[in-house]
């Protein structure tokens, strides 16, 4: 393929192959993203591919990266749409590995997808602000009061040395702003911390990061990415349609192809903060494909921590989950990509 190709500048296909795995063949499957499993009708959503306007990808080819990645180890690092990403890397390599050469441990924070013949793992890390904060838990994160540690990432960072692949991310947990914490501890009953805005947190984060990517990441060693923004639709009036809509029982894609949802503030700090990194790291843009995609969404089809009353269901907009995405589905997409950038450019 072209070497200058851009690969994020394009459009969405038709294509009848897809997807490249089933939700119920994959054993490692979210239950939060399996949409056909709780309900979805339709399944328009599973037939596209992403082709770049001046170029074509190389197939994406499960045998081929794992030999890549024999003797490695992969990480992915961030919130809940990295994780996303995790379970759909996961499972369009599972099949290319015997079953009883393949295995997933969950330790707190940590998953770990092993495969065995290969001696590579690929692993997924939980941390929606990549610095510490009250939502580092992987089960009780659900909170309002969002507060981050001014501090490094050193406690997080510990589990991510050694890497030879590492996959950032972070961005959803930051849109209605943090609160940070001065001085003290997240334990502690009265908590000194000032208001920042979405893109003052940002920054803070970024920099800290990027301060441990400069103190623990040797360039030989470790390969590092950057995952961008991926869009949410939460508001269908941001396209054109209904005041008060969301994804729910959206199944086509908006037809503007320019059309961007995220928040464009942030890029200029990414652009700006990363660029201090010794280590180069390869941005990994997932704006543009995600834009159009208001169809693809997991929306009321997802497993809730509490099952949605006939009241609920009577009246599912305000229920919608219009950030994470369906699988097999977008996600997918991610990964191609990140197979390309690691193997191809």
């Amino acid at each position: 393929m072209k070497t200058k190709c851009d690969i994020y500048g394009g459009r969405w296909v038709r294509d009848f192959d897809q997807p490249s795995y089933e939700e119920s063949d994959c054993p490692y499957m979210d239950q939060q993203l399996t949409c056909l499993r709780h309900g979805r009708p339709d399944k328009d959503y599973r037939y596209w591919r992403w082709q770049p306007n001046g170029c074509s990808l190389p197939s994406f080819n499960a045998t081929m990266m794992l030999e890549e990645l024999r003797g490695k180890r992969v990480i992915l690092v961030g919130d809940s749409l990295l994780r996303g990403q995790f379970t759909s890397l996961v499972c369009l390599l599972h099949r290319a590995i015997p079953k009883h050469a393949q295995s997933l441990e969950v330790i707190h924070s940590l998953s770990v997808f092993t495969a065995k013949d290969y001696n590579a793992t690929i692993e997924y890390y939980w941390t929606p602000f990549l610095v510490e904060s009250n939502a580092d838990d992987p089960k009780m994160h659900k909170v309002d009061y969002r507060i981050i540690r001014n501090a490094s990432v050193d406690k997080h960072g510990q589990h991510w040395k050694g890497a030879d692949i590492i996959l950032f991310n972070t961005y959803i947990w930051w849109v209605e702003g943090v609160n940070v914490l001065l001085k003290g501890s997240f334990d502690d009953e009265v908590k000194e911390t000032v208001k920042l805005s979405m893109e003052d947190g940002y920054r803070i984060a970024l920099k800290m990061l990027t301060k441990w990517i400069n103190e623990n990441i040797y360039s030989n060693k470790t390969r590092l990415f950057f995952a961008g923004l991926s869009v949410t639709h939460q508001g269908s009036s941001k396209w054109g349609g209904a005041r008060k809509g969301n994804c729910y029982n959206e199944t086509t894609m908006i037809e503007d192809p320019s059309y961007v949802g995220a928040s464009p503030s942030l890029y200029p700090i990414i652009d700006e903060e990363l660029s201090k990194s010794a280590v180069p790291i390869t941005f990994l843009n997932v704006t543009q494909l995600t834009s159009q995609r208001k169809d693809a969404h997991t929306s009321i089809h997802k497993a809730f921590r509490r099952p949605l009353t006939p009241q609920q269901r009577a009246n599912p907009i305000p229920y919608a989950d219009c950030i994470h995405w369906c699988l097999p589905g977008v996600q997918d997409v991610w990964n191609h990509l990140f197979f390309v950038k690691l193997f191809y450019l």
